[in-house]
């Protein structure tokens, strides 16, 4: 197999793979413009189907041990990260920047969204690592340190990162939190409890920021795989098979090593990026090979603005839309019931976020750090 790390044609450098914004605005599209509670709203009013159910249970995060489709929310956007790094720093270094300065501009990054962490996730005065972005500054520097090494050392310290903290949590004999798979009375609710004196209501640690940084580091790898010139079929191939074994295996490993999403455990992470490889792989094929490029601008519009859309969501934005309809949708459509009109306002809501987000695209106002 040609090797991987080899360094991309320069002709190469700047042709952006339209598959990455679509993965990423629809990840994001998908978290912002509230779906689930559409089918939420069906079930807690009890006028649901077997297949209403079945599609809201997934969407929401498994309570414990288990994985459902709202759980890949988070590794899809580590991941996504991970695979757009490769071509910046690529375009950094083509248009002139040296590596020292290009060091110094992800190290700036890394701050900001330590930072804005911060801000979003704080609550009752409590600053912790839980929020997806102050997980996300520290993923993001490491795997930009591993950027230049060779493939299979980022492979190897992906999976080193993933087995410490397995065996962390196995061996942690705290009395009280000496129960690894058990919430609250885990290593990860120690180190929270000790670092901030607070245990998150969800049982969420702020150590996953360690296993987590696989998500990332595995989103480089298959960043350089996309920069190759391999045949495309070729490049959806090995990533599906990737991800199809990890998956497998993952799942596997779930008797031994519970699937827990709150601590990201070993066999969490396996899982998870053998999903983000196999939608990676179907994004490629979908957008990139197949040529649904119509279908692609629309998301990638979305996943252009990754930052701004997830600062908006998370100060209420999209409530804010939604308070903006609620005077005119029941009266405009009162002769329907409760659930279309939920039905339309989602639609409405939706149509409203993407429109700010191609505002800007057309503006070309893209919120970078």
């Amino acid at each position: 197999m040609e090797n991987i790390n080899k360094p991309t044609q320069p002709n190469k450098v700047h042709e952006r793979i339209l598959s990455i914004d679509f993965f990423r605005g629809f990840t994001m599209f998908i978290l912002v413009t509230g779906i689930a509670s559409l089918f939420n709203g069906m079930v807690e009013q009890g006028k649901a189907g077997a297949i209403i159910i079945l599609i809201n249970k997934q969407l929401e995060h498994a309570e414990w041990n288990g994985l459902y489709a709202w759980d890949l929310i988070q590794p899809f956007f580590m991941f996504i990260v991970g695979v757009a790094m490769p071509f910046s720093l690529a375009k950094r270094l083509a248009r002139g920047d040296t590596g020292r300065k290009a060091f110094y501009h992800a190290l700036i990054r890394s701050f900001w969204l330590l930072v804005l962490g911060f801000m979003l996730g704080s609550e009752l005065n409590y600053i912790g690592f839980q929020n997806v972005l102050a997980q996300l500054s520290f993923t993001y520097i490491i795997a930009y340190m591993l950027m230049q090494k060779d493939i299979k050392w980022q492979l190897v310290i992906s999976f080193a990162l993933i087995i410490l903290s397995d065996l962390i949590y196995r061996l942690w004999s705290v009395n009280g939190f000496n129960h690894p798979f058990t919430p609250d009375h885990n290593f990860g609710s120690w180190f929270d409890l000790t670092t901030t004196g607070y245990l998150s209501p969800g049982h969420w640690v702020s150590f996953n920021a360690i296993p987590t940084t696989a998500h990332t580091i595995w989103g480089v790898v298959v960043g350089k795989l996309l920069l190759k010139e391999w045949p495309q079929r070729k490049k959806v191939l090995v990533m599906l098979i990737v991800g199809l074994t990890g998956v497998i295996f993952g799942y596997c490993l779930n008797p031994f090593i519970p699937i827990i999403k709150r601590l990201c455990t070993s066999s969490f992470m396996i899982v998870s990026g053998g999903y983000c490889l196999m939608a990676m792989a179907f994004s490629y094929w979908l957008i990139d090979i197949m040529g649904f490029r119509k279908l692609g601008l629309f998301f990638a519009i979305v996943g252009m603005n990754p930052i701004f859309i997830y600062i908006f969501f998370n100060l209420g934005g999209t409530q804010l839309l939604r308070r903006m309809t609620e005077p005119f949708i029941p009266r405009i459509f009162f002769w329907t019931n409760e659930i279309i009109i939920n039905m339309i306002t989602i639609v409405i809501v939706a149509a409203m976020v993407w429109y700010i987000c191609y505002f800007l695209y057309k503006r070309k106002i893209f919120i970078r750090l």
